[in-house]
């Protein structure tokens, strides 16, 4: 039980960290490459500093992202487990009973249209 209630509380931070738009784009960025603390910070150009790293340690602690300090340089890469852990648990689920849902409204237009043309 105490393992069910610890992956409601790492989903709950998934999903806190995939509500802000910035944090999102920081993740878009990454999918491409990994990137620096710098270069993400240069992207956002609006934003100080302060508010990136703030936004970088909020998607560690969702571990949605993974730092690595090199030399001067602290590397940031993606890590998409967390989000295919939402997807398998929520997306996919009711993905799966949409699809099946369009698939019976298919058979049954196509059915009543079939009878249609027979009489």
């Amino acid at each position: 039980m105490s393992n069910d209630l610890n992956r409601v509380q790492d989903d709950g931070k998934v999903f806190k960290a995939l509500a802000d738009n910035k944090r999102r784009l920081i993740l878009d960025l990454l999918k491409m490459r990994p990137r620096t603390t710098g270069e993400i910070c240069a992207y956002f150009n609006d934003v100080d500093r302060c508010t990136i790293m703030m936004h970088l340690e909020i998607l560690r602690r969702a571990e949605l992202i993974i730092s690595k300090k090199e030399g001067r340089f602290r590397w940031n890469y993606l890590d998409a487990i967390p989000i295919k852990r939402i997807h398998d648990r929520w997306i996919g689920q009711y993905a799966n009973y949409a699809v099946e849902m369009l698939q019976r409204l298919k058979e049954n237009v196509e059915g009543t249209e079939l009878d249609r043309s027979e009489s």
